[in-house]
């Protein structure tokens, strides 16, 4: 792998995660809870929004007690809350009634493991917002600030180590991808005809509602409208068929006891996708933050989520070779862009950032995401 030209930098700001009053979220949680679970004489006896990867729906950790079948039940939870319009969240809509569904079917269909849910609440009442509670899951997560790559746990370890985690993780996602896409009708409704077309179309649609949302008059990103084209102008003769997609196939969403999975977390982007998908949003992931790290002349971590070995390892694994991977590497970049920006027009809505002057440079990887649509960003 060589550097891509004018990695990204490192933005310092310190961003929003949540608005929430977290002592009155504290008594809302008991009163739900004593509603839920007759005669529970619910506590809370601890509540936090801790800083973690990701900012899209609310992670609340909750440590309570309650009384259920004549014992005295204490666990450790995890509230997942549907951010307020407020807290300018990152996506339009937060469905968690597909996510407790798509958690429970891998959890009976599959060996991936998952966080056990307990309940689904779609009332807004309770909280404020839609949220579900399940089992908190100990383990560590490759961290996003700073990037793993740039010093953490992962790189202190063997590269044996390194190579265990990479092999667990593909068999992870090998192993949503395994699961009957029938199964998943409940969560994610019927496969479409086209699951390429639809997950594109998709993204089309956030990219129109994240340049009119939360703005005094929309914009126009041109980086991403240009790569939007490339994707229609290069699409795929024969693209894959769909499967069960993660959507946000990365390590920073999954929780490693040691060096296997011990929970896969963030499925707000889940949905039906050729498989493709979540391996390039994978490879591509890690090679942003090793442009990162290329910026800063750090060694990274060039040898870890290669993309030569994730498909030969993913291919090893399943019998599927992937196909159109240059493509679908771009439609990570495209996708990521689209989140990104609206990551930063968040911090210029709470005052963290300003607004460029240039738009395509909400897009932290543009040098990178130009590179690819020029046909000399990969290299191996």
């Amino acid at each position: 792998m060589t550097d891509a030209p004018d990695a990204p930098s490192i933005d310092s700001t310190v961003v929003t995660t949540t608005t929430r009053d977290m002592d009155a979220t504290r008594g809302q949680f008991v009163r739900w809870l004593n509603t839920v679970v007759p005669g529970a004489e619910a506590e809370v006896h601890e509540l936090d929004a801790p800083s973690a990867n990701g900012m899209s729906s609310e992670s609340l950790l909750v440590e309570a007690s309650w009384n259920e079948d004549g014992n005295r039940t204490r666990s450790s939870l995890v509230l997942r809350v549907a951010p307020p319009l407020t807290a300018v969240p990152v996506f339009p809509s937060y469905d968690f009634t597909m996510q407790f569904g798509l958690l429970s079917l891998i959890a009976s269909a599959s060996s991936v493991p998952v966080p056990t849910v307990r309940w689904l609440e779609t009332d807004p009442a309770p909280l404020g917002a839609p949220f579900f509670v399940m089992d908190r899951v100990v383990g560590r997560v490759p961290p996003d600030v700073m990037p793993y790559n740039m010093g953490s746990w992962l790189t202190e370890a063997s590269e044996l180590e390194r190579d265990q985690l990479q092999r667990s993780t593909l068999e992870a996602i090998a192993g949503i991808h395994g699961i009957d896409p029938a199964s998943a009708i409940e969560a994610l409704g019927p496969m479409p005809d086209d699951a390429l077309r639809t997950h594109v179309s998709g993204q089309r649609a956030y990219y129109e509602w994240m340049r009119v949302n939360d703005l005094d008059e929309p914009i126009c990103v041109p980086l991403i409208e240009r790569a939007l084209s490339w994707l229609d102008s290069h699409w795929p003769t024969k693209p894959g068929a769909g499967v069960i997609s993660w959507g946000d196939s990365r390590i920073g969403n999954i929780l490693y006891d040691g060096f296997t999975p011990a929970a896969v977390l963030d499925w707000e982007m889940a949905g039906f996708a050729p498989r493709e998908v979540d391996l390039a949003w994978c490879i591509f992931l890690h090679r942003f933050f090793e442009d990162i790290a290329a910026t800063f002349e750090l060694p990274g971590m060039p040898d870890f989520l290669r993309r030569s070995d994730v498909e030969a390892t993913y291919a090893e694994i399943t019998g599927h070779e992937p196909q159109n991977m240059d493509w679908h590497l771009v439609y990570a970049a495209v996708r990521h862009a689209n989140v990104m920006s609206r990551v930063k027009i968040r911090a210029v809505h709470f005052g963290e950032a300003e607004m460029p002057d240039d738009l395509d440079d909400l897009i932290m990887h543009r040098a990178a995401l130009e590179s690819m649509l020029d046909g000399d960003y990969w290299t191996e």
